[in-house]
């Protein structure tokens, strides 16, 4: 996994990331709120650590933030702040996840392999969707009553997104924005061209359209 860790005390900055890159993830650090964001809009991250009282930008409206612009990665507070009125706080602007200073880096361990299973992040081998649906994650397969198809990088990303994303509508803009760093965004009919060949894959009965809102997979 690739991560943002957005902790302002530096000892325990590095101690995140040393604990994290032994477990094989990529982590870029940072000690301020507005840097956060600027690498968040510049790069493309499987998961964000905020703590919340960090200079320039506060860890909850940093999520807000990247909410208000359809931009919807996992995220996990780990924070000092510890009434209930924090926590709401923190769930309301969108995280996923809300571990209290101080904790131990076990708790952490096991709080991102829950949000991995979850949200089907770094997932490896064959996943089944349905009765009939299969994925390979490895080989970039759709397997539909037996039948294989192979997927494009760019196709399998989509897909990636729809399955991280069952049953939930998605626009063209979050589609672009949580998959593509900003100077790399296909154009809006690129990425339907790409639905579109999905849904002859799948049917089309299995990415549905949302009037005014986007697409849905319904597996």
């Amino acid at each position: 996994m690739k991560i943002l860790l957005l902790e302002d005390d530096t000892l325990l900055n590095e101690i995140i990331i040393e604990y994290l890159e032994e477990l094989d993830n990529e982590v870029i650090s940072t000690f301020d709120g507005q840097e956060a964001l600027e690498s968040i809009y510049e790069d493309r991250f499987d998961l964000l650590i905020l703590d919340v009282n960090v200079p320039s930008l506060n860890g909850f409206e940093l999520l807000k933030e990247l909410k208000s612009n359809s931009i919807d990665i996992p995220t996990i507070y780990i924070t000092s702040l510890h009434t209930s009125k924090d926590m709401e706080d923190g769930f309301q602007a969108g995280a996923d996840d809300y571990i209290k200073k101080p904790f131990h880096l076990s708790e952490l361990k096991l709080r991102i392999n829950n949000i991995k299973r979850l949200r089907q992040i770094d997932v490896s081998g064959v996943v089944k969707l349905s009765e009939e649906v299969f994925y390979d994650n490895d080989e970039k397969i759709i397997k539909v009553n037996g039948i294989s198809s192979y997927l494009s990088k760019t196709e399998a990303k989509v897909f990636e997104y729809f399955i991280k994303n069952k049953n939930k509508s998605i626009s063209i803009d979050e589609i672009s924005l949580n998959n593509w760093i900003y100077d790399e965004v296909p154009t809006a009919t690129t990425i339907r061209t790409y639905i579109k060949n999905l849904r002859k894959i799948l049917g089309k009965d299995k990415i549905t359209t949302i009037k005014g809102v986007g697409y849905k997979l319904n597996l």
